[in-house]
């Protein structure tokens, strides 16, 4: 298939990019693995001996940074739709996590603990309709939303990528309810023309019962 003027100024992009650049000199499997390490600096969201649950891992940069940091002293169980190439220290588990097959995996391989750290870096197929992509961009947050609040320990924290646009005020007082603090976040490696961000919910709060 002959590609598109779009296509070619992404490729183009995507290949002189320097973070792209970064990662293959540094073995990194993603550009996206400096967004993380960018966060985790700031915020010190890593230690010793956690448990982190990564959501959209694939292609797996953003557990191996967490994997490379626990140095084998914690646990990281990364979930996608999209193969992963396996490595050392992470758990992966193929599937979509919207259904509950996948989910009661995902689960499962918890072993009945709760975990340190969520992240999510999920994002759905980009279709090209903008409300579309953004309630479906939206929904993905709002289940890894619902799945931390349910898995995290008391005062864990929960790192996701939403888009602005549709929903996203919402969601802000939905973290909110449940965390002590929320921040937002644009790592430098994040490309300046997206309308992407991560937002940081520090702290759960005990939930009432």
């Amino acid at each position: 298939m002959k590609r598109t003027k779009t296509s070619k100024a992404w490729m183009m992009e995507h290949v002189t990019d320097a973070y792209v650049q970064r990662a293959k000199q540094e073995g990194y499997r993603s550009r996206a693995s400096y967004k993380l390490m960018e966060i985790i600096e700031r915020d010190h969201l890593l230690r010793p001996g956690m448990r982190v649950v990564d959501l959209g891992a694939a292609p797996g940069g953003w557990s191996q940074v967490v994997a490379k940091q626990l140095a084998g002293s914690g646990r990281v169980i990364a979930l996608d739709l999209l193969e992963m190439t396996p490595m050392a220290g992470v758990t992966f588990i193929q599937g979509d996590f919207r259904e509950d097959e996948v989910l009661a995996g995902l689960v499962k391989a918890l072993d009945g603990r709760p975990v340190d750290l969520v992240i999510s870096d999920m994002a759905p197929n980009i279709s090209g309709i903008a409300l579309a992509d953004q309630a479906r961009a939206m929904h993905l947050a709002e289940l890894a939303l619902e799945f931390a609040v349910q898995h995290l320990k008391p005062g864990g924290n929960f790192l996701v990528k939403v888009f602005q646009g549709e929903g996203f005020d919402e969601y802000i007082r939905a973290l909110r309810r449940h965390f002590r603090q929320v921040v937002t976040r644009k790592p430098k490696a994040s490309r300046g023309r997206t309308n992407e961000t991560y937002l940081l919910g520090i702290g759960l709060c005990p939930q009432k019962s």
